[in-house]
């Protein structure tokens, strides 16, 4: 079996596969003080709950945006999988070509994202992660990866208000179903979450806009592909768009591993 690593700022997501087919997926908290010893009892316990073997686990690819931890779960990797887990990172073959001023800048979620994306739906497209930050990336048909926008994303953006200013407390994401509000709370609600609707919608036309008069890409093919926890909260009320993936990331880490698994010294 593989085992898939996703290692966000706010949490580590983990994907065990029988070949494409996932058996299940678990979330722990990204915690940088915490030891490999600390990530591997725990990830074996909740195997254990699971009714999974870790000792069934034949190869671990990771990808991570918190370079700092890449060590520890590498170490965790040798010492509680018996293996040099795969990495996405420079070098990797990925199918993409990645059209950016430094490629080394993009942060190996936006390719996985973008590689999973491409792969399923073969045509033009917009990928948005509605994760600790918002991205949204730029992929042509045939492979292009044309580069994107980051912005902060609706908890970092609640967190900052909370923390910033004297008076607004912290609120619980939800819609209030207005923006002429009557409180404080439902006032930030309606902030954080319409504010972060009406970005989505501009940055998405805008995309496709300059997707179309630069990159010569017919508008009317361009599909938009979401991902992350509040996905679903933000299209809600919007309609730019079309599919929601929830599992995006685990799937593209799937697909980077049948890429570069040929000749791949597992085991130490």
């Amino acid at each position: 079996m593989l085992l898939a690593i996703d290692i966000g700022n706010t949490n580590v997501v983990l994907g065990v596969f029988n070949g494409d087919r996932m058996i299940t997926s678990l979330r722990l908290a990204t915690d940088l003080g915490r030891s490999a010893d600390e990530y591997g009892i725990t990830i074996d316990q909740m195997f254990r709950h699971e009714g999974i073997d870790p000792g069934d686990i034949d190869d671990v690819i990771i990808s991570t945006v918190v370079p700092s931890l890449l060590f520890t779960m590498q170490h965790m990797c040798l010492k509680y999988f018996d293996c040099t887990p795969l990495v996405v990172e420079t070098g990797i073959k990925t199918g993409l070509r990645i059209k950016t001023d430094d490629p080394r800048q993009i942060g190996s979620d936006r390719i996985v994202n973008a590689v999973a994306a491409h792969s399923k739906y073969k045509c033009p497209l917009v990928v948005i992660d509605f994760g600790t930050a918002t991205t949204f990336c730029a992929i042509t048909e045939d492979g292009d990866y044309l580069g994107g926008t980051i912005a902060p994303g609706i908890k970092i953006s609640a967190s900052a208000l909370f923390e910033k200013t004297a008076k607004l407390p912290n609120v619980d994401l939800e819609r209030p179903g207005k923006t002429i509000c009557k409180n404080t709370i439902q006032s930030i609600q309606s902030g954080l979450i319409y504010g972060h609707m009406g970005l989505t919608n501009y940055v998405v036309e805008n995309m496709k806009k300059e997707m179309a008069e630069d990159y010569g890409v017919d508008p009317e093919k361009i599909k938009v592909v979401a991902t992350g926890g509040l996905a679903t909260m933000v299209k809600s009320d919007i309609d730019c768009i079309d599919f929601i993936e929830k599992r995006l990331t685990l799937d593209g880490l799937v697909i980077l591993y049948n890429k570069n698994r040929k000749n791949r010294k597992k085991k130490i």
